[in-house]
């Protein structure tokens, strides 16, 4: 699930990075968590904010020649759908978050709110026009 929703925020490449610094802030803070918390939404807000991070950081950097990858695939891309991440990427920000914290990462429309710091039904809006959106683009692929 956590590594679904990183794929689904910062792309195949940098999504294991973000998966990683996801874990261990998770084992950092686990000892504070409270007994009744949501785990599973909980792990998600921090690979949100890890995601975040990731992008934030790589925009930050450059990129030197040899670094450029050489198009081999990256390890575990065959395990990845290619046709929803890019199909996702065709969304605004704001859909595809909506879409990826409650189809992929399985949370409630109230915590999806909380992530976008908008309200519960701004978020499921904007998941509804960015599923119409994708079925759309389905309907155009046949």
């Amino acid at each position: 699930m956590v590594l679904r929703v990183c794929r689904a925020v910062v792309g195949v490449h940098d999504a294991q990075d973000a998966w990683q610094e996801t874990f261990l802030a998770a084992l950092r803070a686990y000892p504070t968590l409270p007994v009744d918390a949501n785990v599973e939404a909980w792990l998600v807000t921090i690979a949100h904010r890890k995601a975040i991070d990731v992008t934030r950081r790589a925009s930050r950097a450059g990129v030197s020649l040899e670094l450029v990858p050489d198009g081999r695939a990256a390890e575990g891309a065959d395990e990845v759908d290619l046709d929803l991440t890019r199909a996702l990427a065709t969304l605004s920000e704001r859909q595809r978050l909506a879409i990826v914290y409650h189809y992929l990462g399985g949370l409630p429309y109230a915590e999806v709110a909380q992530l976008l710091d908008s309200t519960t039904s701004a978020a499921r809006r904007a998941a509804a026009d960015g599923i119409a959106r994708l079925r759309t683009m389905k309907g155009a692929l046949r």
